[in-house]
């Protein structure tokens, strides 16, 4: 991603791999309970995608950052790849305000299948084994887990998966173009963002939520509770993606994966008491407890090929920006 160095050091490796799995963890609470005041989520995507922008110009302008200018070649090849990860982001945070956090983390682990069952389909062949067995384990966890969810909200559960469908087409295209090469974190976050922000204005115009969602946010900013959130969501948008990026160039992609697995599965788990919305059933429990199993052995099966095939670079649906 254009920041090569040495060998990392293990405290560096430990670092980065620990900053990115308590950012990860953290923003799923986070626009949980941003989303569950203010119900405008294209609105605060756009947001977010603004503060990280102002956030790099700013830094650069004060010499804490250096980036190349920006290449209108570079930013054609990135365009349709922003466009995906906004719409990847956008379900999701809709998918937030009818979806409990242990569900909504349950159901963003389809995506692997839906990767493997898309590369299927394009003629890369069938997966090793314990990579299909993990990820039919996974798919079935949520589909148990369904059965015993109480708070089952069909809007919530169909934007999920429709954030997954959008997740997926940007790990492809990705993949297809390789449009992070060359690139550092901060480079590719305001490329991101710069591409985001017109498609984003667009979208919230189109669809009538702006301007009614300004005149909203700013009735909710008078409760200084509400705007500490909503700050922290902000800087929260620019964490997440910096110690992604900064994780998977200092560690590989692979670490990156399995970070973002275990940090699922502390967010399940503190998903159960924190901001509420779960109704324990004993199918949702052991639904989850199988999707959590599902993940954790689709990282052990894909640890166990990398290392096999050092060699072979395998796409990675956890090692992107998505929340």
């Amino acid at each position: 991603m254009g920041l090569e160095a040495g060998e990392p050091s293990s405290f560096l490796s430990l670092s980065s791999a620990f900053s990115y799995g308590v950012a990860s963890m953290a923003m799923v609470f986070v626009n949980k309970a941003v989303v569950m005041q203010y119900v405008h989520s294209m609105t605060l995507l756009t947001l977010q995608q603004l503060a990280t922008a102002l956030f790099i110009h700013f830094g650069q302008v004060l010499g804490m950052s250096k980036r190349k200018d920006l290449s209108m070649a570079t930013a054609k090849k990135l365009f349709p790849v922003s466009i995906f990860y906004n719409a990847n982001v956008a379900f999701a945070l809709a998918s937030l305000k009818g979806v409990n956090i242990p569900m909504y983390i349950a159901i963003k682990r389809l995506t692997p299948l839906a990767v493997l069952v898309s590369g299927f389909l394009r003629g890369k062949g069938k997966p090793p084994t314990q990579v299909s067995l993990s990820v039919v384990c996974t798919a079935l966890g949520v589909l148990v887990a369904a059965l015993g969810d109480f708070s089952f909200d069909l809007y919530g559960y169909s934007m999920a998966l429709i954030s997954v469908f959008f997740q997926t087409m940007y790990l492809i295209l990705v993949e297809k173009s390789g449009a992070d090469d060359g690139l550092s974190s901060m480079e590719l976050m305001f490329y991101n963002s710069i591409l985001s922000i017109p498609f984003l204005f667009f979208i919230i115009v189109a669809t009538g939520e702006f301007p009614h969602s300004l005149s909203v946010l700013s009735e909710k900013t008078a409760s200084a509770s509400f705007s500490v959130i909503l700050l922290i969501s902000l800087v929260m948008g620019i964490v997440l993606n910096y110690t992604m990026f900064w994780c998977t160039i200092v560690n590989s992609a692979l670490t990156t994966t399995i970070v973002g697995v275990l940090k699922g599965v502390g967010s399940t788990t503190l998903g159960f008491v924190v901001l509420g919305g779960v109704k324990v059933h004993a199918l949702n429990v052991t639904g989850l407890v199988i999707n959590t199993f599902g993940g954790v052995w689709y990282s052990y099966a894909k640890y166990t090929l990398k290392k096999r095939l050092p060699r072979k670079v395998e796409p990675d649906e956890e090692s992107h920006p998505h929340k």
